[in-house]
């Protein structure tokens, strides 16, 4: 349980001033809140021209099943926001779009020449160099004992020595602040440096689709800003599609175009970010206000 004033720990949330909430309470409001979203809401959000889709997907882990008729659209160059108490299926749905769950019924698909591309079952590479879908992993997966090169090059493992190397080249030319400790090993970077380099890892295959787990998740306030910056500048200026999990609600959905709320595996809310920002309910149970 959490008392209010603390944004978040433990899995709870805060309620208004002075009050305490678990994050079971949380989940038991937000279905109180919950609408029955209908597909055609999901399309006109993303301009009816989704880039990636998800159409009533059961999914899991083992016999599991976390994610219950769930669909999903977003549009190229946008950029969705999945807020929800902790266990409702956030990350699994990163999972099950990059293929790290077992997919029981449902479809995932992604367009390509105006056509949708069943991408469902593709095996997690398959999903990065044919479907352009790649994964960006929490905190603490860049390799301290290996230089920042050498981390860079293992996100081309599907490519050749020299594409690799070229790949590099261009993190480099792109991120200074990388190029800079180029030879460094990743140890001596620091928290902000370690995330671009997570993130810059992702973009050597030169991915259309990021799923970024946690953004902001272990680095100081200060450096918080500036990946959200990169990401931003990934989506505005290079037509970067990214769904995104972020515990830090406020700060994913004003930084999305879109933000979803996940209860208990369903999709319980689906709106623009800006106006998921504005309601109170949302507000009260996921933003500390």
């Amino acid at each position: 349980m959490v008392v209010s004033g603390q944004r978040q720990m433990a899995g709870g949330y805060q309620g208004g001033v002075g009050s305490v909430i678990s994050v079971d309470e949380v989940a038991r409001q937000a279905l109180e809140i919950a609408r029955d979203i209908k597909v055609e809401q999901l399309d006109e959000l993303a301009g009816h021209t989704p880039h990636l889709r998800i159409d009533r997907l059961n999914a899991g882990y083992g016999q599991m099943e976390i994610l219950h008729d769930f669909s999903l659209r977003i549009a190229r160059g946008q950029s969705l926001c999945l807020i929800g108490p902790n266990g409702a299926g956030k990350s699994t749905v990163l999972h099950s779009i990059f293929g790290f769950t077992n997919i029981y019924s449902g479809i995932i698909s992604t367009e390509r020449n105006g056509k949708a591309i069943d991408v469902t079952r593709l095996p997690s590479n398959e999903k990065l160099s044919s479907a352009g879908i790649a994964y960006i992993l929490q905190d603490k997966s860049v390799f301290p004992g290996m230089t920042v090169e050498e981390n860079l090059w293992l996100g081309a493992y599907l490519m050749t020595r020299k594409d690799a190397k070229r790949a590099a080249d261009k993190i480099f030319e792109k991120y200074p602040r990388l190029a800079a400790r180029r030879k460094h090993q990743a140890r001596v970077l620091s928290g902000g440096e370690r995330r671009l380099l997570e993130i810059s890892r992702a973009l050597v295959m030169d991915p259309q689709v990021l799923l970024v787990d946690e953004p902001s998740i272990g680095l100081e306030p200060r450096f918080i800003d500036a990946v959200f910056d990169i990401l931003g500048d990934l989506q505005h200026n290079e037509n970067k599609t990214i769904v995104m999990v972020e515990q830090n609600a406020k700060k994913g959905l004003e930084y999305a175009d879109i933000g979803y709320v996940l209860v208990s595996g369903k999709l319980a809310l689906a709106g623009r970010a800006k106006d998921l920002l504005a309601d109170p309910d949302v507000g009260r149970l996921f933003l500390g206000g």
